[in-house]
């Protein structure tokens, strides 16, 4: 593996992502600074994902045509412009507009980094890799809410000018260093056609592993919208607590990320671990019914957090290393698949909760179980050269 590469793409993405973890935990505290309703925060978060669903094929197509670089500095400054002016907004216009472009600016940097990985490393070697910048991910939220949350007690802008300053700074940082991955001989290849649509996708060729990837990011929406209301309303645990349980989370999901992944696809191959993250997440999901405590939670959580990075790095190796088309194509669809799940995910979980609050989890335990069961009777298919 080249090393190297590896790390800038590593502290690429941690850097991106480290703004998205500072202020997503006081977005809706600086909404209903302004005035807006739980309706409108919703639709603030929901705009941005419905944004990152339409534009990230598109942009995965232009790296394809123009090299990984432009797209992502280009994502980066409109990254730090977004956060800025979401900053600086005193209205609920303002914010909706700005979380708009946000989504359509971030699908152009964040899908093209993955892109650039499956360009630069060998397949025998891509789910390691994409496991170690799935680590990065996982650590920038471990560390983003903890200062977002210090920031914001100073002013609730803080953390909005902070991110837009950190993605400046990550602009330069990948101008100077990062290199093209993709040179002027190889681009214009995989030509998007219709097969390329993200709605196809779940039906076409690589339709097992796009649908992991959907069921996948729309349960755990559907959990991120209700566990908070579950743990208070039930057992009386608070949003400190919360976050502590998310903390965990994220510090497991790290270190299988950035450190197991290698070493069990080599001895177990990808579809097995990709079988036993999903596993984990239905166990998850289940046994939330059971508990009743800080720590029983926070065990819930850590095994969504070593599932998670089971399930992402060798889902993405999989897919980058079977597709037909060019990665910027292939990496904007799997953008769009997880978008998909954040878009959905949150409006069944809340409508599952209030009919019953034990609805939600029970529903993504029942659709892991089932996607394992379906991936399972498919994955060998995966020893040979077909898509799956």
């Amino acid at each position: 593996m080249q090393k190297k590469p590896l790390a800038l793409l590593f502290a690429t993405m941690f850097l991106i992502m480290l703004g998205f973890g500072m202020i997503i935990p006081i977005l809706p505290y600086f909404a209903e600074s302004v005035g807006a309703t739980s309706l409108e925060i919703g639709i603030l978060f929901s705009s941005y994902n419905i944004m990152q669903f339409l534009f990230s094929p598109i942009w995965g197509a232009l790296s394809d045509r123009f090299g990984r670089k432009p797209l992502i500095l280009f994502g980066l400054f409109g990254f730090s412009v977004t956060f800025i002016l979401f900053g600086l907004s005193t209205t609920y216009a303002e914010m909706l507009g700005y979380r708009i472009i946000g989504g359509i600016v971030s699908a152009a940097a964040i899908p093209t980094v993955t892109a650039m990985a499956a360009d630069l490393l060998p397949p025998a070697e891509r789910a390691k890799g994409m496991g170690m910048i799935g680590a990065g991910v996982g650590l920038s939220f471990v560390l983003g809410p903890a200062i977002g949350g210090l920031l914001s007690a100073e002013h609730l802008t803080y953390p909005f000018f902070a991110a837009g300053i950190v993605a400046l700074v990550t602009l330069v940082f990948a101008a100077a260093v990062l290199p093209e991955s993709l040179p002027p001989g190889k681009r214009g290849a995989g030509k998007r056609d219709k097969r390329d649509n993200p709605l196809v996708a779940l039906f076409g060729s690589m339709a097992m592993l796009y649908n992991v990837l959907f069921v996948v990011s729309f349960t755990f929406a559907g959990l991120e919208t209700t566990f908070a209301l579950y743990i208070h309303d039930r057992y009386h645990l608070t949003s400190r607590d919360l976050g502590y349980m998310f903390l965990v989370m994220g510090v497991i999901a790290a270190i299988v990320q950035g450190g197991l992944i290698g070493r069990m696809v080599r001895k177990w191959g990808e579809p097995n671990v990709l079988s036993l993250g999903l596993l984990l997440y239905a166990v998850g999901f289940a046994s939330i019914l059971l508990a009743d405590s800080f720590w029983s939670f926070a065990f819930n959580l850590s095994l969504f957090g070593a599932g998670q990075g089971m399930i992402r790095a060798t889902a993405t190796s999989l897919i980058t290393q079977r597709t037909t088309q060019g990665q910027g194509v292939t990496t904007g669809t799997m953008g769009s698949m997880d978008s998909l799940g954040r878009i959905l995910g949150p409006l069944a979980g809340g409508a599952l909760y209030g009919w019953s609050p034990n609805a939600p989890f029970v529903l993504g335990a029942v659709l892991i179980l089932l996607i394992l069961i379906l991936f399972r009777t498919r994955s060998g298919d995966l020893g040979n050269s077909q898509a799956c």
